[in-house]
This record gives structure tokens, sequence and C-alpha cells, in this order.
């Protein structure tokens, strides 16, 4: 878990409490009186150092966002600026616009020059201000484009993709011989990146749903035999589900991508659902958007990110349950509710907003120290230092055996399994 650096840092911090760089913070804190003792992995503590690489004074940064919204974009292009601006004294700060498609010069758009007014109210807002787009990066072009401006540093905001695109331009960059430091700041509004207890967004996120979840009982409660579904984000791990699940305490089903389930048979969805029916008259069902593709038959499209595009789990649910009931001659109101759209545009609420901080400054840190090729991690509440090629090798999923699956069957008094 060694981070790679360009060179000998030469220039003194402006910063007078730093970290030893030989610091390091273990990935198991936790381990039985009778386990064998094992080195595992440890990780570089991250934070300011007492020797930077580049010379603040002379140095040039940049910054760009990838992928879909998140809650907190706008902090963290913020944050970034100012520890640039106020903290090092970087005297250029350059947003590349619209994703990674920016970083390329043909694509005709003119970073934008941040500057302490262009950022003083933008944390406000949803959504990025640099734009943002899907796809990969041409990497000859960016590291061309980046040579070409002076570009010293670059942050890479975004997620998996993202990181592994910012993988590839600091691999070229070395290769050319190029000092170019590249840092990434992990970017999922799901929570499902390795080595990252929680991602910026996630709790913003987790307290919309609650909100959206609120409204589908209301409509659900308010009639005879009601139904909603409610449609949140979580490709392939079912966190925010979950959290919402927990947080609300008004859902009576939750189906997540990490635990298939099945729809029909006396121990299926179906089975369970009328039977929640006829004892209570309503029901709400919340639904990740990566559960149950088996179910649906999809290909292997995939979007401009290099995804495999899902299919609509949601929709499909509303018409197998609509049809259900229906056979069995059981009059049902039905509601289905994606509100995912809305809930990643939103702005940060004020937990978030202190994660986009401090993984921005951390961010700022390694890169003017030298350091390349590495995403921001937090570990045990400890900001650390994660190799690029490190995150690319691992996902985080929920655990259908932990705690936050426990808690929810127990919330919800569904099955472990509808099988």
């Amino acid at each position: 878990m060694e981070i790679r650096t360009l060179g000998e840092p030469r220039f003194p911090s402006p910063i007078a409490l730093t970290v030893d760089d030989r610091a390091r913070c273990a990935a198991e804190i936790v381990r039985l009186p009778d386990a064998p003792a094992a080195p595992g992995e440890f990780f570089e503590i991250a934070g300011p150092r007492p020797a930077l690489f580049f010379d603040p004074a002379r140095a040039c940064a940049g910054i760009v966002t990838c992928g879909g919204l998140c809650p907190g974009l706008n902090n963290v292009i913020r944050s970034a600026f100012l520890q640039l601006h106020h903290i090092y004294g970087v005297p250029r700060v350059l947003g590349f616009r619209d994703g990674y498609a920016g970083l390329d010069a043909s694509y005709g758009q003119e970073p934008v020059v941040l500057t302490p007014s262009l950022v003083h109210d933008i944390h406000r807002m949803g959504g990025t201000a640099l734009g943002t787009s899907r796809g990969p990066v041409d990497i000859p072009r960016a590291i061309d484009n980046l040579a070409a401006r002076g570009v010293d540093m670059l942050f890479t905001v975004g997620g998996d993709g993202t990181q592994r695109g910012a993988y590839a331009l600091c691999r070229e960059a070395a290769r050319r011989g190029l000092a170019l430091a590249v840092v990434g700041i992990p970017k999922t509004i799901d929570n499902d990146v390795a080595f990252v207890s929680r991602t910026f967004g996630f709790l913003t996120a987790v307290e919309e749903a609650c909100k959206v979840i609120t409204c589908a009982h209301t409509e659900a409660h308010s009639v005879r035999n009601g139904i909603s579904i409610v449609k949140l984000m979580g490709r392939e791990a079912g966190f925010i589900a979950a959290s919402a699940t927990i947080a609300s305490q008004d859902v009576n089903f939750t189906l997540i991508p990490e635990v298939p389930f099945a729809l029909d048979g006396e121990g299926g969805l179906l089975a369970a659902l009328t039977r929640r029916m006829q004892a209570r008259g309503h029901a709400v069902i919340v639904v990740a958007e990566g559960a149950g593709q088996d179910l649906l038959g999809g290909g292997e499209e995939r979007d401009p990110s290099g995804n495999v595009k899902l299919g609509d789990i949601g929709l499909f649910l509303r018409d197998r349950i609509a049809r259900h009931f229906r056979d069995a001659k059981i009059p049902i109101v039905i509601r289905y509710i994606d509100p995912s759209y809305i809930i990643r545009s939103v702005p940060a609420d004020a937990e978030d907003s202190i994660m986009c901080d401090l993984f921005a400054r951390n961010a700022v840190h390694a890169a003017l120290a030298g350091k390349t090729g590495l995403v921001i991690g937090l570990m045990h509440d400890t900001f650390v230092h994660v190799p690029m090629e490190a995150l690319a090798a691992r996902r985080k999923r929920l655990d259908p055996a932990g705690e936050v699956w426990r808690a929810v069957l127990a919330t919800t008094g569904q099955p472990a399994r509808f099988a």
C-alpha cells in the first residue's frame, strides 16, 4: 500500500502542524484473542507534510468532476480551491469543464480560472459548477493539454471509473517523465468505494430518501390496500436503501443487490406482500436500482462509463405486483416513486459538507507533497492515502450477514431471504 512520490520534497510547508510521512493506519483494528498475528494492510496517513515537492508560489492545479451528480461536488471544488489559494498560496487553479471531455483540448471548452469570487457561494447549490460527463478520457491528448497549460497537480473527483482513468493519466505522465501529481477524491452516492467508510453525499441522500419514504407511507396508509414502491440509488450496493429503511422505520420490504429474491412461491415476495396486505392493509417497498436484475433478463449493453445498463426494477415490480393482485381479485392502489435524480441533485447537508471539506483539503496536502496515483480514503475516522490500483481491485458491498442488514430485517420484519 505504499504511495508513489514524484521526488524529494524541497520546499518548506506553510503549515506548522504536520503528519509524519512514516505514520500508518491499520486496515483491521479488531482481532480475536486467539487469532494468529498477521501483518495485514497498512495505509499512509493523510495530512500536511513538513516539506513540499512543488513550490506553491509557482504551482498550477487543475480540478475535474466526472460521472453522475452527487451532493457535495461544489463543496469539494470550493474547499480544494480555498486550501490551495489561502493556505498554500497557489496562484493558478483551473477548473476543467464537463468531466474528462474537458481535458481534451479538441473538445473546445476552455477551463475556467477559479477565483474566490467565483466559488464563494457554489457550495449552496447542488450539481457541479464545472459540469460533468460520463465516458473515458483520451489519455495522450489529456496529458498533452495538461502539460501545455503547466498543470502540476490534477484532482479527479469521481467514482471507480474516474479513478481508473486517473491512474492511466498518472502512468502516462510517469512514462513521459512529467512531474504531474494525480490525486483522486472518491465520489459515489452509493457509498460503495473500498477503503472509504463513508463517501460524501451519502448521508444527504439517505436524509432525502427518508423524506420520500415518509410521503410514500402517507400515500399507502391513506387508502385501502395502498402499496407504495420507492426506487432508490444503488447499482451494486444497497447502502442507501438499507440506511433509509432503518432511519425512516416506515418500510415493510427492502430489496438490495446483495440479497437475491424470488417473486413467486410460498416463500416469495408476492406471497409475503399478500399476507401483509391482508393483515395491515398497506405496505411500503424500497428497492435499490440494482436489485433483482436477474429477474429482468437484461443484456450486457453498457453506458459511456462502461457500466452495464440496468433494467428498471421499480417499474417491473409495479407491474408484477399489480398483475398478481388483479389475478387474486384483491383491489389495490399502487404508487411508484423514483426520486433518484432529485436526491442526487440537492446541496450537501452539514455532515456531508464537513466530509467534503476534509476530503478536499487532504487531497491538496498530498498533491503538494508530490504524492501521486492515490485516492483519499477514510478508515476508522482517519484519512489515508490509498493507491489507485488497490481501489480498482476491490469493491465495497453491504454484508447480508452484517449488522446493517440485520437491522433492516428487524425494522421491516421481512424474512432474511425471499426464496
